[in-house]
């Protein structure tokens, strides 16, 4: 089971994009979440899962002005998300593979199509699945782009898929070319992908990790702030 995502205050951050030195040059939803654990000033907090952050962050950039603040509510959720867990890295992996391969470009659908078949063949050794077995989820991705997943079963086939470097490298590139391959799709509702995405994710990893205890602090003088209320 997981648990519900949290209700939001009645005050909630103005986001924007990248990186922001203090709270006076603004911030981003991974730096509104460090605010809320407690801890110092910082887009990499430990309150979160480094993979987790990572897709909060490029969400949060990848997101139109628009559209942003609607992320807002979402970011006590990941206060306390972290675990050493590969398959907590394998699970983020895949989710956002799946979701990118079907709206993908085609430029973009032989890559999304090989960490489709990486994520889900690691997390499939980490849980004991039979090798060779999909989740119908990942099935279903490949079958909206079939020459990309022909061309992906071959290649992963010829080049052999690494456990090791699957937390470092593999995964980190998926979350990333993932986000990017939504925000840059023909689909209708980017931005409304995204916050899905992001919102699956959560629940995942909800599912998968044991959850941290930390004090969530909001007060009305750290960052820049405007009264509002979004359903998540």
């Amino acid at each position: 089971m997981t648990t519900p995502l949290p209700s939001p205050p009645d005050m909630i951050p103005v986001l924007s994009r990248g990186k922001h030195r203090n709270s006076r040059k603004g911030a981003c939803f991974m730096e509104m979440a460090s605010v809320l654990a407690g801890e110092r000033w910082s887009d990499h907090p430990r309150c979160t899962h480094p993979l987790l952050g990572e897709l909060a962050r490029h969400v949060n950039d990848c997101t139109s002005d628009a559209n942003r603040q609607k992320l807002a509510v979402l970011i006590p959720a990941v206060v306390g998300l972290t675990s050493e867990d590969l398959r907590v890295d394998a699970r983020i992996a895949l989710r956002c593979a799946q979701a990118a391969l079907p709206v993908a470009s085609e430029e973009r659908q032989n890559v999304m199509a090989v960490s489709v078949l990486t994520a889900d063949c690691v997390l499939a050794d980490l849980d004991g699945r039979a090798a060779g077995t999909l989740e119908d989820a990942s099935r279903e991705a490949l079958e909206s782009a079939p020459q990309a997943a022909a061309w992906a079963q071959k290649f992963v086939r010829r080049a052999g898929i690494s456990v090791r470097g699957f937390r470092r490298h593999a995964a980190p590139n998926t979350v990333r070319g993932a986000v990017h391959a939504i925000a840059e799709s023909c689909s209708p509702d980017p931005d409304g992908r995204l916050r899905q995405l992001l919102v699956a994710v959560i629940a995942d990893c909800q599912a998968l990790c044991p959850r941290e205890d930390h004090e969530v602090q909001v007060t009305g003088s750290v960052l820049p702030i405007q009264e509002a209320r979004t359903e998540v």
